[in-house]
């Protein structure tokens, strides 16, 4: 069977839990260690403004930034801790639903995706940094 984008948001939702906007928030603030990951673009993410603390590793990059096997210049070394609690989004909340499952299946055992993408974020009025550079 052909696996479609939209077969593979039904796996990914299935798989990942979701987390909202307001909880990414407080989580951010409790704790130090949380990564937020967002997958969208560079254009988008400067076009857009970006969770202020969140890093943009687009989704493109993802699978080998958060790779421990591939060439050191590839990684990302805030995606090496496999334990390290992440909420990855996206525009809408699909590609980041997308994201979270393939850091799942890289082995990375605290991952959420937050439901709605930075649109909600954006409508519950929380920060936002405007980007001139990614």
């Amino acid at each position: 069977m052909t696996r479609t984008f939209g077969h593979m948001v039904v796996e990914a939702t299935a798989a990942v839990p979701s987390i909202t906007a307001t909880e990414a928030y407080r989580r951010q603030h409790e704790d130090p260690h949380l990564l937020i990951v967002d997958v969208r673009d560079s254009t988008d993410a400067r076009g857009g403004g970006m969770i202020p603390g969140a890093i943009n590793v687009p989704y493109g990059n993802l699978i080998f930034a958060a790779d421990n096997e591939v060439p050191e210049a590839w990684r990302d070394p805030r995606l090496q801790d496999r334990a390290r609690p992440i909420i990855t989004h996206c525009v809408l909340g699909p590609v980041g639903a997308i994201a979270a499952k393939t850091l799942q299946d890289m082995g990375f055992t605290n991952v959420h995706y937050m439901e709605g993408g930075i649109e909600v974020w954006k409508a519950a009025d929380l920060p936002i940094d405007q980007v001139s550079g990614v």
